[in-house]
Order: structure tokens, then C-alpha cells, then sequence
């Protein structure tokens, strides 16, 4: 079994309580260069009507208002799935310098899958990535809540 970080754990706590809202299950955290958690969220975007309000966005908002600082340089994220196109460019917006996701999402992914948006040579940061941490919790989340949701 794989040791996970506590932000990692706190992440997928996040993904379960947004499952519990009918959220789809994904859950963001954000610590600072001495590992101290800054924002935690999970997805909210039924329940604000919002399409932005994916839990990497709203976790990357959460920390620049608690910072003062539109970057989190040296603020690392950690989320249960891989960031979407939007989050992606959100990350290199922010400077974030790690992101740590578990599950791959081959549909709609923008770190490994689709644009890679690190990858563009219009992306102007980039941060390390880790990935798999937690990925088969993470994924066994997902596929219960679109399970039931069938």
C-alpha cells in the first residue's frame, strides 16, 4: 500500500464530501513551502452554477486571497485527478511549483492528456508533477459516483 501525504489525504477527504453535495468527487489542497495546508476544497460547481468551480480553481483562489499575492510561488497542490485544460493554465498562472494529482483523466485531462498544456511553448511556468499518488482511491471514487449516477 502506498503512503500518501496528508495533503494528499486531505484532497481525497475533500473529493468524498464533494461526492456527499452530488459534486463530482474531486477534491484540491494547497500548502506552502513548509508543507502547511493554505486552501482545501472540493468540486462546487453544481452547487454554485458555476463551471469554474473546480476544486483546483477554487483552492488556487482561496490561497492568493490568504497570501495577498495573485502567485503562489513555492505552494505546491495536490489533487485527486489530473487538472483539466482550464486548471492546468490556472497552475502555470499561479507559478505553483508542484502539482501532485492521483487519478489520470484521459478524457478530459490537460496535464497528460489532451493539450498538455505544461507542454505548450506558450506556457510560461511549469511545474514539476508527480503523479499516481492515490490514484486507485481516487479513481474507485469517481467510478462509484458516476455508478450511481447511471
Amino acid at each position: 500500500m502506498q503512503l500518501l501525504p496528508e495533503a494528499m489525504k486531505l484532497a481525497l477527504a475533500e473529493a468524498e464530501a464533494a461526492a456527499g453535495r452530488g459534486e463530482v468527487p474531486v477534491g484540491a489542497v494547497i500548502t506552502d513551502a513548509a508543507g502547511k495546508v493554505l486552501a482545501a476544497a472540493g468540486n462546487r460547481v453544481r452547487e454554485l452554477r458555476d463551471p469554474t468551480a473546480h476544486a483546483e480553481m477554487l483552492a488556487i483562489r482561496a490561497a492568493c486571497a490568504r497570501l495577498g499575492s495573485e502567485r503562489l510561488p513555492g505552494c505546491d497542490l495536490f489533487v485527486t485527478l489530473e487538472p483539466c485544460p482550464m486548471c492546468a493554465s490556472a497552475i502555470a498562472q499561479a507559478r505553483i511549483r508542484r502539482l501532485y494529482f492521483a487519478a489520470d483523466d484521459p478524457k478530459m485531462g490537460g496535464v497528460h492528456h489532451g493539450p498538455r498544456i505544461f507542454g505548450q511553448p506558450t506556457c510560461h511556468h511549469r511545474p514539476e508533477i508527480y503523479d499516481g499518488l492515490g490514484a486507485e482511491r481516487a479513481a474507485r471514487l469517481l467510478r462509484d459516483f458516476f455508478r450511481a449516477r447511471r
